[in-house]
């Protein structure tokens, strides 16, 4: 199983792969903002654990496993922003937002939430309820985290 930062590392590589037809060691540095070094050395455990062939200087490739968990966390991914999205939140605060929960809910829990979201696809007429939230939202804007 996957570290969530092996997870980060996971996803980026296959945005990357799905958006330009590859993932080089820069690419994914200049992504997590992180030193091209730090990206070598995830990128050699992630090829110790078959997420991913890597040979030096010619790049790498995902491995089928590495494809259906990239693919896993890109679905979750633009899951919670959909859901986010549906209960009102900022779209400013969104992307950040994600980026804070994804490694914390279990599968289980993406899995309902899913749900949720497909239900209110599938039913647009049911998400007036969430109007309520979203107007307290707007009202509750400049208060301050207890």
């Amino acid at each position: 199983m996957p570290t969530p930062s092996m997870e980060d590392y996971i996803e980026q590589i296959f945005l990357l792969i799905e958006n330009k037809g590859y993932a080089r060691v820069s690419d994914i540095a200049e992504a997590l903002e992180v030193h091209p070094s730090s990206v070598t050395k995830m990128v050699q455990k992630l090829d110790r654990g078959n997420y991913l062939i890597y040979e030096k200087y010619r790049g790498l490739i995902l491995t089928s496993k590495g494809k259906k968990i990239g693919k896993r966390l890109v679905e979750r991914h633009d899951l919670l922003e959909d859901f986010l999205r549906i209960i009102g939140v900022k779209e400013e605060n969104i992307y950040h937002d994600v980026e804070g929960i994804e490694h914390h809910l279990s599968w289980n829990s993406i899995d309902r939430i899913g749900d949720l979201v497909h239900f209110f696809e599938k039913n647009p007429d049911q998400a007036e309820a969430l109007k309520v939230l979203q107007k307290a939202n707007e009202q509750n804007i400049d208060k301050e985290p207890i």
